[in-house]
């Protein structure tokens, strides 16, 4: 990304937008830019009933033009807990299917602050739960095919399920892919300990201010964001996780918190990857399919997906290989 479009899109990041006071407008204008163009794609919308019969939890299921692998992706939307729904996410989700091959089930989980923590946790936790149950719902034979994805907050979900499930005795998945997931509670560039904190907290596509308002209509309790159930980097038991994929982007304020979190699996003794995609932002997996850093993000994903090595990491603890593709060439 050359300096001109760094300052770009510094201009466009300097507008305050209170996501406390605006969430609902931001909800309207995620779904119109959704539909602007609708995209093709074949899909079946799915309720679920949550646990105790008190309300729905919807899911959309995304069939690729060409199914390539067995594997079904459980995807968990971003959006600061608060922002993002199904209809937001389609032409993500529809992109999604069409690049892995795979079948793609979005849940539409509650958000805050209607819904604050941990509303939304609790039915991606139960869905998660009911598919490994029965594989047969998500379409295959072997739950271990099912693949916990989530990007932003999203990825933050797929992680603390993934800790549920295994401090509550239940089976887990296998694999989970945490796309620029956030995992610590402290987003203060005066006390974070994370520099891209600081040095991508004011700027481009996520602010500290907006991370702040996030965690005010998710947890209003300020003390119980160290909760590992919101912050799951703050876990003390990080052992027996799935082979985990973390997808940082380089001009992220929580690149840092998502390749620790990859860290800390590995050190835990997990097999974790990451890797960094150069110049990409916060939630380019959203992009238009013709983007760079989103096609590049999908190359590290399929190579997961078929169980290879070029996101590079650890499978017996230690340091983990952060991995970053060469600088694109100047157009």
């Amino acid at each position: 990304m050359n300096r001109l479009l760094q300052a770009v899109l510094r201009l466009f990041a300097a507008p305050r937008v209170d996501m406390r006071e605006d969430y609902e407008k931001v909800r309207r204008l995620q779904r119109q830019m959704a539909e602007l163009p609708r995209p093709k794609y074949l899909a079946l919308d799915e309720q679920i009933v949550s646990d105790d019969g008190s309300h729905p939890i919807p899911a959309r299921v995304f069939q690729p033009k060409e199914r390539r692998r067995d594997d079904v992706l459980l995807f968990f939307h971003g959006g600061g807990w608060v922002t993002g729904d199904i209809e937001s996410y389609t032409p993500a989700c529809a992109t999604m299917a069409d690049l892995t091959g795979c079948v793609v089930i979005s849940v539409d989980y509650r958000l805050a602050p209607e819904h604050p923590f941990p509303a939304g946790l609790d039915d991606c936790y139960q869905v998660t739960r009911l598919l490994l149950d029965d594989p047969g719902r998500a379409g295959v034979n072997d739950a271990d095919r099912i693949v916990l994805v989530g990007d932003s907050a999203g990825g933050n979900l797929a992680a603390v399920v993934s800790l549920l499930l295994k401090k509550n005795g239940h089976r887990g998945v296998t694999r989970q892919i945490l796309l620029y997931p956030v995992t610590h509670w402290d987003h203060d560039p005066a006390t974070s300990p994370f520099a891209s904190v600081r040095t991508h907290g004011d700027d481009y596509r996520l602010t500290n201010l907006e991370v702040e308002d996030y965690f005010d209509l998710y947890v209003p309790d300020r003390e119980q964001r160290r909760d590992w159930r919101v912050a799951p980097l703050m876990a003390t038991d990080l052992s027996g996780q799935p082979k985990t994929l973390v997808v940082t982007a380089e001009l992220d304020l929580l690149h840092d918190e998502g390749e620790a979190y990859g860290r800390a699996l590995a050190d835990a003794g997990n097999d974790a990857s990451v890797y960094r995609v150069n110049g990409a932002l916060h939630g380019f997996i959203t992009l238009p399919r013709f983007a760079r850093v989103l096609r590049e993000g999908y190359e590290v994903i399929n190579d997961f997906l078929d169980e290879g090595t070029r996101a590079g990491g650890v499978t017996d603890g230690g340091q983990i290989t952060v991995v970053q593709a060469p600088e694109p060439e100047p157009s």
